[in-house]
């Protein structure tokens, strides 16, 4: 595109390309800004800063919008599984049958993790957080597959890597959880599917068989997939940022995962269900809460409502309702919280406060109460969102790796002391 920005900076003027996406995005390209005027820009949590080009995922927060190579995130979630999505991330189209049979078959044979893993659990105290043991997990695998070492050794050995990383995910995901409550591994059944593998890992006793409900196998299918990817969030952009100076995919990965940990990322859903059970604490009053949240000198804040990108909807919440209310329905369970979270949800999408303000429901809201009603304790919430983010942040570091980006780094505007001179200690 021909078409320039002009800046001028006391006194120096320089025009900067502009650069249009395919869906009309643009964006001002200020590589040459420092070397030509000798300023940076400033953008604090970089809002407004564009760290790459990416045809991985367009989002359009102002209309609600969400696309992976094109694909609509409702289509995607109505008729795909997870790992075709896993394989459109990261390999940019969809498989047909032959290619998804192969990557099925290739995922089912790199499940089984080394078995001196468990020693690194066993070295960890009581009650170690899930997230932490998670992130430690899958920086070791670098220590088992010393050949991953070098991300630059080959399209062959990358994709390998990558197999290994999707298969053990799983199981790793399952082992923090047995050994979370002191039960048996139990080992993955490779005639099962990925999604089904996980549950079967997590939930079942080995002394008895555990039934695999097809409502449950569906709206976690769904769960993973609308986790799967999310632009240059913040984990994703920590994931090209550690994988910018050529570390390798695990320790990529385990650097977005500990980004992930955080309330205001990953953890979102966590918090939601731990303001439903304060409320609950609290003698239940849903409508106290609500007007707690409209009163601007009350510093409650209702958790799992609005989205910092999205300012109409979540798509992805419209999807998840649905699978939310089938998963109440099937279990029928009797939990004091979630009753608290209907009415919640019934008066926020009632409320012209809130309907003007556009503070729906988000992804986060149901996530939380499905991963609740299936048995999962809270600690896990966030292990699930990595289990369904892994995707895309591999096809981030991929395509990272792929287009030669440079390492990362980031200017600053220096406001400390300016030059002086240092004096002993005795005379300070």
């Amino acid at each position: 595109m021909s078409e320039t920005a002009k800046i001028n900076i006391q006194g120096k003027e320089t025009e900067l390309p502009l650069i249009v996406g395919s869906e009309h995005e643009v964006g001002i390209d200020i590589s040459k800004l420092r070397a030509e005027t000798g300023a940076v820009t400033l953008d604090f949590g970089y809002k407004n800063t564009g760290s790459t080009s990416s045809n991985i995922t367009y989002l359009d927060g102002e209309a609600g919008i969400l696309r992976h190579r094109g694909y609509s995130i409702e289509e995607l979630a109505e008729k795909a599984d997870f790992l075709e999505v896993a394989y459109l991330l990261i390999n940019g189209e969809l498989p047909n049958e032959e290619e998804y049979q192969k990557w099925d078959t290739e995922i089912r044979r790199h499940t089984l993790v080394n078995g001196d893993i468990q020693n690194i659990f066993d070295a960890w105290p009581t009650g170690s957080h899930p997230m932490g043991q998670l992130i430690a997990m899958i920086s070791s695998l670098s220590s088992f597959y010393p050949e991953s070492l070098d991300p630059n050794s080959g399209d062959e050995a990358r994709m390998r890597t990558i197999t290994r990383l999707l298969a053990k995910m799983p199981t790793i995901c399952a082992m923090i959880s047995k050994n979370r409550i002191g039960h048996p591994l139990v080992y993955p059944q490779n005639s099962l599917n990925y999604v089904e593998n996980y549950l079967n890992m997590t939930f079942k006793h080995v002394t008895e068989d555990y039934h695999i409900d097809p409502v449950l196998v569906n709206a976690m299918n769904k769960l993973m997939i609308l986790h799967a990817d999310h632009e240059q969030n913040c984990s994703a952009s920590t994931v090209r940022l550690v994988g910018s100076s050529h570390a390798n995919l695990y320790a990529s990965i385990s650097a977005g995962i500990a980004a992930l940990w955080g309330p205001l990322h990953g953890g979102a859903n966590q918090k939601v269900i731990e303001m439903l059970e304060a409320i609950h604490a609290d003698g239940g009053d849903a409508q106290k809460y609500i007007d707690k949240a409209k009163d601007k000198s009350d510093p409650f804040r209702l958790m799992g409502f609005g989205h910092r990108v999205y300012k109409n909807f979540d798509p992805r919440a419209k999807i998840i309702k649905k699978s939310a209310d089938e998963v109440l329905a099937k279990l029928g369970v009797n939990d004091p919280t979630l009753e608290i979270a209907k009415k919640l949800e019934e008066a926020v999408l009632s409320d012209p406060y809130f309907i003007e303000r556009k503070l729906f429901p988000n992804v986060d809201f149901y996530s939380g109460i499905i991963y609740r009603a299936m048995g999962f304790p809270v600690e896990m919430f966030t292990v699930l969102f990595a289990l369904g983010r892994l995707p895309g942040w591999i096809a981030q570091w991929k395509e990272m790796m792929e287009d030669k980006q440079p390492i990362g780094r980031p200017r600053q505007i220096y406001t400390g002391p300016v030059t002086r001179s240092f004096v002993p200690r005795s005379a300070r």
